[in-house]
C-alpha cells in the first residue's frame, strides 16, 4: 500500500509544483484523489499508469482540484485505443461534478472508449459522514469540511486481514495443502471425510489489523461531528497547509489551513503520520528559494512544534509514501 503525490501546490500548476492530485495504490486497486490541471502530464512523468485508475474522488469543485479531469479521462481513453473496453471508472464528488464532466465532454465532442459512473456524495449519516463504498478489502467514507464551497475529506479503511494459517496443526489434523486451506483462510469452516469439522479460529493466528488513510480537501476545519472519530488512529493523515501560521487569519478567511491547524487535527485524531500539502506557490523547496519566496520547511517546523510525537512530512511532487502492514494483534 502506498500513496504518491502528483501535485502539491495550490491555485495553479507551476514549474515547482503541479496542481492537486494524489494516487492511492493497494493490491490491485489504483485510485486518484483530485485531478488538478495537468494531472495527465504528471502521470506521464511518473512511474504510474493512468490507465490503471478505476476510481476518482474529487474533494471539491475549485479548479485546482478538478480542471484536469476531462483531459485526464480523454488521455486514458486515447491510450486505450479505438476498441471499447469493459473497464469502467467510478467518479465520486460534490453536487455539480456530474454537470461539469458531461458538459466538458459534450462541448469538446469527446467520446470515451470506457464507461464511467459519476456518483454524487449525498445521503449523509447522522454524524455528517457519508458511506461511499465497501468491498472485500476496503470501506471508504467522506465527511464535510469548512471551506468556501462544499468540500470533503475521505477515509480509506482497510479491513482486518485473517491471521496466518498454522500449517503444522492442519497437517496434524490430517488436512494436506489444497483448496480447503483457502476456505479456512477466508473464514469458512471445513468438514473432513472423517466428519470432523475444523473451524478457522482453531488454525488461524491473530488477525492483522487494517490500515487507515485520511485525505482532506481544502478546509479551515471540519464540519462533521464524526470526523475525528472516523480518522482516529490514522496511519497517514494528509492535510492541507496553504499558508504559514503567521497568516492564520488570512488562511481562515479563504477557507484554508496552516501547519498549526493541521497538527491540531492530527493530535485530535491521534494520527501516526501527518503529511502537509497544497502549499501556496510562494513556498519553495530548499535550493529553489529566490527573492520573494519562502522556504517550505518553515511549515514543517511550525507543525512539529504542535504535534505530540507524530512525524510530519512535507509533500513534494512524485513523493511516494509506503504504509507497511501492521503486526498481528
Amino acid at each position: 500500500m502506498d500513496v504518491t503525490f502528483l501535485g502539491t501546490g495550490s491555485a495553479y500548476p507551476s514549474p515547482c509544483r503541479g496542481a492537486s492530485a494524489i494516487v492511492f495504490r493497494a493490491e490491485g486497486e489504483c485510485w486518484l484523489f483530485d485531478c488538478g490541471e495537468g494531472t495527465q502530464t504528471q502521470f506521464m512523468k511518473s512511474a504510474l499508469r493512468a490507465g490503471r485508475i478505476t476510481k476518482i474522488f474529487i474533494t471539491h469543485l475549485h479548479g485546482d482540484h478538478m480542471f484536469g479531469l476531462p483531459g485526464f479521462l480523454c488521455t486514458v481513453s486515447l491510450q486505450c485505443g479505438s476498441t471499447p473496453t469493459n473497464q469502467h471508472v467510478d467518479i465520486y464528488g460534490p453536487v455539480g461534478l456530474r454537470s461539469f464532466i458531461r458538459m466538458s465532454l459534450e462541448v469538446s465532442h469527446s467520446q470515451l472508449v470506457f464507461p464511467y459512473k459519476d456518483r454524487i456524495i449525498s445521503a449523509d449519516l447522522t454524524d455528517g459522514t457519508y458511506r461511499l463504498l465497501e468491498n472485500e478489502q476496503f470501506t471508504v467514507k467522506a465527511f464535510k469540511l469548512y471551506h468556501r464551497i462544499p468540500s470533503f475529506g475521505f477515509v480509506i479503511t482497510e479491513k482486518d486481514r485473517p491471521g496466518r494459517l498454522n500449517v503444522g496443526k492442519l497437517q496434524e489434523l490430517g488436512l494436506q495443502p489444497g483448496p480447503l486451506y483457502g476456505k479456512l483462510k477466508l473464514g469458512s469452516a471445513v468438514t473432513l471425510e472423517s466428519g470432523q469439522t475444523i473451524s478457522p479460529c482453531d488454525v488461524l493466528g491473530d488477525p492483522v489489523p487494517g490500515r487507515k488513510i485520511c485525505i482532506l480537501g481544502d478546509c479551515s476545519g471540519v464540519v462533521a461531528s464524526g470526523a475525528a472519530q472516523l480518522c482516529r488512529d490514522a496511519d497517514l493523515l494528509i492535510h492541507e497547509a496553504t499558508l504559514d501560521d503567521g497568516q492564520m487569519e488570512k488562511a481562515k478567511d479563504h477557507g484554508h489551513s496552516t501547519p498549526k491547524m493541521a497538527a491540531e487535527f492530527a493530535n485530535l485524531c491521534r494520527a501516526k503520520r501527518l503529511v502537509l500539502t497544497h502549499f501556496s506557490q510562494r513556498y519553495k523547496p530548499p535550493g529553489l528559494v529566490s527573492e520573494g519566496d519562502e522556504d517550505v520547511t518553515v511549515l514543517k517546523t511550525q507543525a512539529e512544534s504542535v504535534l505530540m510525537g507524530q512525524s510530519v512530512i512535507l509533500a513534494e511532487d512524485f513523493l511516494t509514501i509506503s504504509i507497511p502492514l501492521k503486526k498481528p494483534l
